[in-house]
């Protein structure tokens, strides 16, 4: 579950992103935090990954209280979460096997469990035969499936998706969706941030709407809730 309780942000700068959020994601739920360029969207998730601090409020993640985890701890929290972005973010000089083992090499995976989990994961996404090509052989909408992969490797409870299909065709864009549907569907807890009213109208699903660092509206649409 992730609590996000009075929750406000102000930058040095004197920019308030965030004002008095309150979102509450119950496990196994796939909700969409839309906004505009400046919502405050893209602060929330930082948040989310302990990359910048509340001015004030609290956040907890899957019972662990954010502002009272130790600098050390961070590394650590991060690992439990799934994360893909707009831009893949994967390694360049390395294959698709090879850049989603190196999540599992990260944590000290063995061998074994490595040569057993990574075909697995690539065949889940639908990669198992570019498993030796590399991400510039790949189209965007199979980078982004080794990002996936990469991201679900280690089995987090909470995966967070920045503008996923950002850098994709409406095609391969409601491809990802599915995808992430189906892991949903698994168990996994899915936040997506976009600004794509496109993608959100074909998908089912919760939709939490910001403007200005203010939560605007929350709709819970029907289906939006793994009940597994």
């Amino acid at each position: 579950m992730i609590e996000i309780s009075r929750v406000n942000k102000t930058y040095e700068t004197g920019n308030k992103a965030l004002r008095d959020i309150n979102i509450t994601i119950d496990d196994g739920e796939f909700v969409f935090i839309m906004g505009r360029s400046g919502s405050g969207k893209s602060t929330l998730l930082k948040l989310l990954l302990k990359e910048v601090e509340p001015t004030s409020g609290k956040i907890v993640v899957n019972d662990m209280n954010l502002g009272k985890m130790p600098k050390r701890y961070v590394p650590k929290y991060r690992r439990k979460l799934g994360v893909v972005f707009q831009d893949f973010r994967l390694l360049k000089d390395r294959n698709v096997y090879e850049n989603v083992a190196f999540a599992q090499r990260v944590i000290g995976a063995s061998t074994k469990t490595i040569r057993e989990s990574v075909p697995a994961m690539l065949k889940m996404v639908g990669l198992s035969s570019k498993y030796k090509s590399y991400p510039q052989q790949l189209s965007g909408g199979e980078q982004q499936r080794v990002a996936i992969a990469r991201a679900l490797i280690n089995r987090p409870e909470v995966l967070l998706a920045d503008e996923p299909t950002g850098n994709l065709d409406s095609h391969n864009a409601i491809e990802i969706m599915k995808l992430l549907e189906e892991i949903n569907h698994k168990g996994t807890t899915v936040v997506v941030v976009t600004h794509s009213q496109e993608i959100v109208d074909q998908m089912n699903k919760r939709v939490i709407t910001m403007e200005r660092g203010s939560v605007v509206s929350d709709g819970k649409k029907g289906g939006y809730k793994n009940e597994n």
